[in-house]
């Protein structure tokens, strides 16, 4: 399969089977990240990779932000956890925050961005599911999951990655406006 064929076929897989991740993938995809581009050889990128027990933890988590954020609508909390519920894998990803520097900082986080995208295509080739959350269960912009993967003050939280078997879901063309509707020349 070429690149633009992977990245045409690549989807956000939500729903997966409960058949439990090896960790020979898992530690492929995260080598893949490590390839990514990254300004002056940084390698800024931390990840936490969440099973098991503390995949329990972190739905208890979810669950109680969630219900804080959106206390009137239950369906919207109920639907948002069912990818915690049913993961066998999350990765958080970390970018390194670089003191006094805000563009090293940006930098960083560019670079972190890159690293997941190499990650996802990496577990599209190896078969598996995959989504990036950030806002609602991701967790990225609250306090709370900075302190449960126990990162430092110099580690900004990126995404939040769910990875597993993907149950079987229809295949449908993705809607994406024409390049040319978003390009200028010079």
């Amino acid at each position: 399969m070429t690149v633009i064929e992977a990245l045409k076929k690549r989807r956000a897989i939500r729903n997966y089977t409960t058949q439990p991740v090896e960790k020979e993938k898992i530690e492929q995809i995260l080598q893949a990240a490590t390839y990514a581009p990254n300004d002056r050889m940084r390698e800024p990128w931390h990840f936490y990779v969440i099973q098991d027990e503390a995949m329990k933890r972190y739905e208890e988590m979810a669950s109680a932000y969630l219900q804080e954020r959106f206390p009137t609508k239950p369906n919207l909390v109920e639907s948002s956890l069912k990818v915690v519920q049913t993961t066998p894998v999350a990765i958080v990803v970390t970018a390194d925050i670089v003191e006094g520097d805000t563009d090293a900082t940006e930098d960083n986080v560019f670079a972190v961005c890159s690293a997941i995208m190499s990650m996802w295509l990496t577990a599209e080739e190896l078969g598996l599911g995959f989504v990036w959350r950030t806002r609602g269960v991701g967790l990225v912009h609250d306090p709370r999951m900075h302190t449960f993967i126990g990162a430092s003050d110099a580690q900004k939280v990126v995404g939040t990655i769910f990875i597993g078997y993907p149950k079987e879901q229809e295949q449908t063309d993705k809607k994406r406006t024409p390049f040319a509707e978003k390009t200028t020349w010079l």
